[in-house]
């Protein structure tokens, strides 16, 4: 049985569930606002989602983790730190103040820029925890809820969003793909630059050179200290202190989740061997921290019920209809989620009537990667322009600026690929 065939007037009950989803972000976007990661704010909302998800669910619970909010996005102003002081450095090897000036000048300037590199590496590239232990901790959620079936539990389908809203990014609104996309291209390639040259001007002081006296260098340096300026820009690159709304990155992805179980609730479909799970992460925008805590606690747990097949579909923006895609690979291209799920995923918008294409996240990252990394078959629903589109990560993505449409559309989605699943499982 589809979702379709499971109600009467089905098109009409999808529009209603859709409703649903505007009206209870539009409550939390009133009601709580911005929700920083690890905030008290953060935890309201999902206090509110969780007092929902008790009308509709057999168990909810909220799981607490610790964790450094202000260390994932640290690495930008360690970025322009390093590159400001390597670049300085890089140029200063052409004056004559003491002996052994180039050697221990260009020895510094690679020492900063490599350990740069590792972080930015580790720390956005991989969303290691590796810049944590430097900053003050606090403590964030994940709500829980359950959903059980009528017998033996024999597949698990977890439908996530995460919790938490971003501090604005400050290029994104004020202009946008044109804006952001030299930003940190000049940023970023301007630390490449320092670092291919830091190492150069190195080895070959190492060697002997002076360079103090070579022409060729003082060149590369000067076009080092030339990216100082792009180097200090990114300084602006996000606002801590005004972190923004979140009507669809990510409440969307969290309502649209929510609304799953609910219409089960409401049209009394019980599933007699599909666990049916909805999870709320918190900490999503401080580097997925709070899927990598629920795969932490939950991901062996699940490992050892071997006849349980599990699975977990994240859902992320939930507001730009022509680029509705399961993302098959994330975390800037570097993790492949599970393709299985990521099928199911495709076959179930197939029976809602949607194209949806494979795609990666090719700059960022979603809670699926962690989950994936965590050892749990995982994939991710997003419909979100990744240019991105001028409301991402800004004030403009508020409530007033939801997509009605798109939303139906993911609803309908998700449903399909519950209906799907608990009929094959994962053998489609």
């Amino acid at each position: 049985m589809t979702a379709k065939e499971s109600v009467k007037n089905y098109p009409s009950e999808r529009r209603m569930y859709a409703n649903y989803v505007v009206k209870n972000i539009k409550k939390i976007c009133k009601e709580i606002g911005p929700r920083p990661s690890g905030s008290e704010k953060e935890l309201q909302a999902q206090e509110m989602m969780a007092e929902d998800l008790r009308t509709s669910c057999d168990e909810v619970k909220i799981e607490s983790f610790r964790l450094a909010p202000a260390a994932f996005m640290a690495w930008v102003q360690l970025t322009v730190f390093c590159g400001v002081a390597s670049a300085v450095l890089l140029f200063l090897t052409h004056w004559n103040f003491f002996p052994n000036q180039s050697l221990i000048f260009t020895a510094v300037g690679t020492v900063l820029i490599l350990i740069d590199l590792f972080f930015i590496f580790t720390e956005f590239l991989l969303y290691r925890q590796s810049l944590d232990i430097f900053f003050p901790k606090k403590e964030s959620h994940n709500v829980i809820a359950v959903r059980k079936p009528t017998g033996e539990v024999k597949r698990r389908i977890i439908f996530s969003g995460h919790s938490d809203s971003a501090p604005e990014w400050q290029f994104t609104y004020w202009g946008g793909p044109k804006l952001v996309v030299p930003s940190i291209g000049l940023g970023l390639g301007g630390i490449v630059y320092v670092a291919i040259v830091s190492i150069i001007a190195f080895v070959s002081a190492s060697g002997g050179t002076d360079l103090s006296q070579s022409k060729l260098f003082f060149i590369l340096s000067i076009i080092g200290i030339c990216f100082t300026p792009f180097f200090l820009w990114c300084l602006l690159y996000y606002n801590p202190k005004r972190p923004v709304d979140g009507a669809n990155d990510n409440l969307s992805g969290c309502l649209c989740s929510m609304a799953v179980p609910r219409f089960l609730q409401d049209h009394d479909i019980k599933l007699e061997n599909t666990e049916v799970m909805v999870v709320l992460t918190g900490s999503e925008e401080a580097g997925l921290r709070g899927a990598k805590a629920f795969a932490k606690a939950h991901a062996a747990e699940f490992a050892a019920e071997k006849d349980v097949e599990t699975v977990f579909i994240g859902s992320d923006t939930v507001r730009d209809f022509d680029f509705m895609a399961a993302y098959s690979r994330d975390m800037t291209g570097t993790v492949k989620n599970d393709m299985q799920v990521s099928k199911l995923l495709k076959e179930g918008a197939a029976i809602a009537g949607y194209d949806l294409p494979y795609k990666s996240v090719f700059f960022g990252s979603s809670d699926a990667a962690a989950i994936t990394q965590g050892g749990m078959k995982a994939t991710c629903f997003a419909a979100m322009d990744p240019a991105p589109a001028r409301y991402y990560h800004t004030r403009l993505d508020t409530a007033d600026n939801l997509d009605l449409k798109t939303i139906e559309a993911g609803v309908d989605i998700l449903l399909e690929t519950l209906f799907l699943f608990d009929e094959k499982g994962l053998d489609i």
